[in-house]
């Protein structure tokens, strides 16, 4: 890339991205934030996850200065106020696209670059670069209406990046882009990462963020659930205790589970669940530690009963399951649902 291109990195940068405290938002009667609070460290690529209607586009539209909260404070890049002071600074892609569908793709690109202060030609030199990044050069003459969905979104990706933000806040931008586009999409914002800048995006995709996230946020019906690393989250998760049990046969497995065995004894196991089959067939049982008991005490334990093992493995939850556990059932299928659902509920 040029050096007015994709990879060159911010000018500035503040000792946070985003500090949201205390921030809530009231649409009549109905609470869409409800005091929710998180910063966001510079140059991480932090997710604000939860299921749809959970008052992300809501926390994000706030952060953007679009609305303003009932109550709460919103800092970014180090202190400045969203709006006026940090417009410069940021860059953000709408769930809601907004194209000019008569414009040509390049022509629109470098329009949103020069209202972004930038010089006509610095706007043609960006969009180019931005244009070969995201496989769409041969379509730089073509109208956007030409465009399909995933691509248009791409332009619009480009629109957003074009004036080099410090700061870059995606609503949503995995939906409709099917997976080779999804994959360029993930690798770009890789290296914005490593250019220096902080990306903030929100999802229900849960799969998307583990792939890329160093942080998260999960917030539910308004209110934050749990925030921090995503690393972090995923080792206390792992230390809550669960533990895939896979036997070498049936009559190992029912030693195990005998009256008076392993994994009947109360002090050792809170609860037992179904393997989960398909490419985990290996384990055909999943137990809930007893608060107090560890995995070597489980494990001496079946060694003694004499149930023989093929699998023995601390469980470390993909970020969908921590999901479903903090969030719900209920909630979790809403999330799950495929790119492209609607948000049915969200003001």
């Amino acid at each position: 890339m040029t050096a007015g291109g994709p990879a060159a990195g911010p000018a500035s940068t503040g000792d946070f991205a985003v500090r949201v405290a205390g921030v809530t938002k009231r649409y009549g009667n109905h609470v869409a934030v409800d005091g929710v609070s998180f910063e966001v460290p510079t140059g991480v690529i932090y997710g604000v996850l939860g299921p749809n209607g959970a008052g992300k586009s809501t926390t994000l539209r706030m952060i953007n200065d679009i609305i303003a909260p009932d109550a709460g404070e919103i800092r970014l890049l180090g202190g400045l106020r969203p709006g006026r002071e940090a417009a410069a600074h940021v860059g953000f892609l709408p769930e809601e696209r907004g194209l000019y569908p008569k414009m040509r793709v390049s022509e629109m690109i470098a329009f949103m670059g020069e209202l972004r202060g930038l010089p006509a030609r610095d706007a043609r030199t960006r969009t180019g670069a931005w244009l070969e990044r995201l496989g769409l050069g041969q379509w730089a003459r073509n109208k956007v209406q030409d465009l399909s969905k995933g691509m248009q979104q791409k332009v619009q990706f480009a629109a957003t990046m074009i004036h080099e933000p410090e700061l870059v806040i995606l609503d949503e931008p995995w939906s409709g882009l099917d997976p080779i586009n999804a994959d360029v999409l993930r690798d770009v914002v890789r290296e914005q990462k490593a250019a220096g800048r902080t990306i903030l995006f929100s999802t229900h995709l849960m799969e998307q963020a583990e792939q890329i996230c160093d942080h998260i946020c999960i917030i539910a019906r308004g209110k934050k659930v749990l925030d921090g690393r995503l690393a972090d989250v995923k080792r206390a998760a792992a230390d809550e205790g669960r533990v895939a049990l896979g036997f070498v046969d049936a009559a190992a497995r029912a030693r195990a589970e005998a009256d008076g065995g392993p994994l009947a004894d109360r002090a050792l196991v809170a609860a037992r669940h179904a393997g989960r089959g398909g490419l985990d067939a290996a384990t055909d049982v999943e137990v809930e530690l007893a608060a107090g008991a560890d995995g070597g005490r489980l494990l001496a334990a079946l060694v003694a009963a004499g149930a023989g093992l093929r699998r023995f493995e601390i469980v470390t939850p993909t970020l969908h399951q921590i999901f479903v556990d903090k969030v719900g059932v209920e909630n979790a299928s809403v999330a799950a649902r495929a790119d492209g659902a609607p948000e049915g509920g969200r003001p």
